[in-house]
């Protein structure tokens, strides 16, 4: 019986320390969104070009829209439109039937490119299981590690995917970050933020795109390597930002 009470108790500290280490991450993504823009997130309509591509978003009292305007190969465009009833693609003003999958497929890359752009603002939707690694040094500089992972409902295609964030303690600015994915065979990708900016209020970075081959590697240690240079850069993310307006 005494073992039973004993095992019960490590249980609850074990319990009560993991909610307190996710307590914690909550309050660290939280100042860095409060930092990058905060509640201007909310009402924000951001246009942007990314890759030759336009992509706007507008979000408001919860409803939310993301598009996308590209042209292929063939000077035929197209305009993408994901909101709070699902994605829809535009050739001209002509909807364009798609396959669910093609729709899924397409849907996920429009959200990937703005859920980046948007960064730290999507921390805080309501799959996003966030949790406190640790600490760690970068060029002198004192980092929170948080550790990112999707719940399977609300978490999209990609849900298995892992990120970490690595957030500057007394500024709480996401300076580098992280992720492993799973489609296409795979992979590891570290960013460091470059050419911060505000405009109208929000906070918007670039990113240096680093990978490794070693599939095997923590998250955690991809910044050690990469102040070793153990990493290869293999692109540059530039966003032209060119409006945001804040909606009353």
């Amino acid at each position: 019986m005494k073992k039973y009470f004993l095992l019960l108790f490590v249980l609850v500290l074990v319990s009560c320390n993991e909610k307190a280490h996710q307590s914690e991450a909550d309050k660290i993504i939280a100042q860095a969104i409060e930092k990058a823009g905060g509640e201007k997130y909310k009402k924000a309509k951001i246009e942007f070009r990314f890759r030759k591509n336009l992509y706007s978003s507008s979000l408001n009292n919860g409803q939310f829209e993301l598009t996308r305007e590209i042209t292929d190969s063939t000077n035929t465009t197209y305009y993408d439109v994901l909101n709070n009833e699902g994605f829809t693609r535009f050739q001209e003003e002509e909807q364009v039937r798609l396959s669910d999958s093609l729709a899924e497929a397409y849907a996920e890359s429009v959200n990937a490119v703005h859920y980046f752009v948007q960064l730290p603002f999507r921390l805080n939707d309501d799959a996003v299981i966030k949790e406190l690694v640790g600490q760690d040094t970068i060029n002198g500089k004192i980092y929170h590690e948080v550790k990112v992972t999707f719940e399977q409902q609300g978490g999209g295609a990609d849900h298995e995917d892992v990120y970490m964030y690595w957030v500057e303690k007394d500024d709480f600015t996401i300076d580098y970050l992280a992720y492993r994915f799973f489609v296409n065979d795979g992979g590891i990708r570290f960013r460091k933020a470059v050419n911060p900016r505000m405009v109208n209020g929000i906070r918007f970075v670039d990113y240096e795109n680093y990978k490794t081959d070693d599939l095997s590697a923590p998250l955690e240690e991809l910044d050690a390597m990469f102040q070793k240079g153990q990493l290869t850069k293999v692109s540059q993310i530039e966003n032209e930002i060119l409006k945001v307006e804040i909606q009353e």
